[in-house]
């Protein structure tokens, strides 16, 4: 396995072991961008429309069924993750043998886990419509219906991400988004062809299964291809079983927790202050969170990136894409953190109107803090399960619970929806402290490590280009002092960050896309 320490972080074959080079990092990158971007762009797209031909009454039971098979997704038992943390193991050793073994456990174990998910769904749901969820009683025969389609749909969702992990795994994006892109945009697109075509919910459920399963046909079909050694009979393999489960199991833990962690702090807004604070709270962060399939981007391809280097002969390689990732975040994101914080009341304002601009602007701020925090904390936490210790990950979730209940509790209670943010603000800051300093103790990356990578002087430039844009902001002139402030910033990167190799590796990228834009 070869990454180059002077390429800034390709294709794999089975003949040898997974080769990471820094052209592949970024070209996955890019493709997983798109892979969140375009999906998101239809949703915004048609959602409304959708909304207006259906109903809120009925769009809300549909948003109930997504929410649903979200949380069903305990099934998975952290098996999806699991497959792609071993099979790009085993990759990154050149041991092929162990591919399939994995591979087919996971997949036996995962259609047997949706079948129990299904079988459960079934019989709760008349608990869930007629009890539990407050469902208008002219749609209670219809959310039944279209309940008891969403179980069947279970084993096909649970077994996708086998399918999905393995390609991951092997580093193989390009096919991963080929899949996912369409796939998840006919999430959307089915709703509102259903509506159009006059389907009621178990119609547009039934469309929705029908473009779940056609998905998982492609992705087996893409799957063997890529890696004809799992064309071998279907078994369960032993010896798989107790690392499977015991990291899926660790996996599984901080999956319930962290939905618990990100809803409590509206859960108490709406029990403390009052159901317009919890609107006032939401938007703003809902759209900070939009801004994360920016890093979202990068971090998924670094899990089964630091899965295949787990060796102890790949540890300088782990350590220099450790340091660059953390880098190259300070650097893009925390650039936009700190615009979002200087022109956060415009923001608002212009999306929102003025009446969320004077409730909403300081938790804009504040969140867009925790965000950027949240972001650099994603690169500990993928090296950490990458090899292998996802019980650290989800012994800190299980602290954190202790400690945030009572602490968002008290700032909301004191500062309302700014306590919200800054509680929320505080959880991330620590689990972030708490990943950095597991991949230390652990690891072995410390900060002479991130020092030697750039990451401590894209920190202190950050510091200052924040400091000065908020002094800048002051004058008449603040707009175009900001727009000089961000190129001198960008320059002094460029020469005071980036090394002599990046910079090159930099231009030579550059010109070959200029060269490619020009032959179309």
């Amino acid at each position: 396995m070869k990454m180059n320490k002077n390429e800034p972080c390709g294709h794999n074959h089975l003949s040898s072991p997974l080769e990471i080079r820094g052209s592949l990092i970024a070209r996955n990158t890019i493709l997983n961008f798109f892979g969140l971007a375009v999906p998101l762009l239809v949703g915004i797209a048609t959602i409304p429309f959708v909304i207006k031909k259906m109903g809120i009454d009925r769009f809300g039971v549909l948003s109930l069924a997504w929410v649903i098979i979200g949380y069903f997704g305990f099934f998975d038992l952290g098996l999806g993750r699991a497959t792609t943390k071993f099979i790009a193991e085993a990759l990154g050793k050149g041991e092929f043998e162990k591919v399939p073994k994995f591979f087919w456990t996971t997949v036996i174990f995962q259609g047997i886990s949706g079948f129990a998910g299904t079988v459960i769904l079934a019989l709760i749901t008349p608990l869930l419509t007629e009890r539990i969820l407050n469902i208008p009683s002219t749609l209670l025969g219809e959310t039944k219906q279209t309940f008891y389609l969403l179980a069947l749909s279970l084993p096909v969702v649970l077994v996708t991400a086998s399918f999905r992990g393995a390609l991951e795994a092997g580093q193989r994006f390009d096919l991963v988004n080929f899949v996912k892109i369409p796939s998840s945009v006919v999430n959307y697109i089915m709703p509102l062809a259903g509506v159009l075509i006059g389907f009621d919910l178990s119609g547009i459920m039934v469309l929705l299964i029908v473009g779940r399963v056609i998905a998982l046909v492609a992705w087996i079909v893409i799957c063997l291809r890529v890696f004809p050694v799992l064309k071998v009979k279907l078994s369960v393999h032993r010896e798989t079983i107790k690392p499977l489960l015991s990291f899926g199991g660790w996996v599984t833990i901080s999956n319930l927790i962290g939905p618990f962690l990100v809803y409590l702090d509206r859960f108490y807004i709406g029990t403390i202050l009052t159901l317009e604070a919890v609107g006032y709270y939401s938007a703003p962060y809902e759209l900070i969170m939009r801004v994360g399939i920016i890093p979202g981007s990068l971090l998924m391809t670094l899990f089964p990136i630091f899965s295949a280097l787990k060796s102890g002969s790949n540890q300088e390689r782990t350590k220099v894409l450790y340091g660059r990732s953390v880098k190259y975040l300070i650097m893009l994101i925390g650039m936009i953190t700190v615009l979002l914080i200087i022109f956060a009341n415009t923001i608002i304002k212009m999306w929102l109107g003025e009446r969320f601009a004077q409730s909403s602007t300081y938790v804009f701020q504040i969140l867009a803090i925790g965000f950027f925090i949240n972001t650099l904390a994603g690169v500990p936490f993928g090296f950490l399960q990458g090899i292998g210790r996802a019980d650290i990950t989800a012994k800190f979730h299980v602290l954190e619970v202790f400690g945030y209940v009572p602490l968002a509790w008290i700032l909301i209670k004191k500062w309302g929806i700014n306590g919200a943010a800054a509680a929320w603000t505080v959880r991330v800051s620590l689990d972030m402290v708490l990943l950095f300093w597991a991949s230390w103790k652990i690891g072995r990356i410390g900060v002479a490590s991130l020092s030697e990578n750039g990451v401590v002087r894209s920190a202190i430039l950050l510091i200052v280009y924040a400091l000065t844009g908020c002094f800048v902001m002051q004058f008449s002139w603040g707009i175009y002092g900001i727009m000089a402030l961000t190129i001198g910033f960008l320059l002094s990167l460029w020469f005071y960050v980036f090394s002599e190799i990046e910079r090159v590796w930099i231009l030579e990228k550059s010109r070959k896309l200029l060269r490619w834009r020009a032959i179309i």
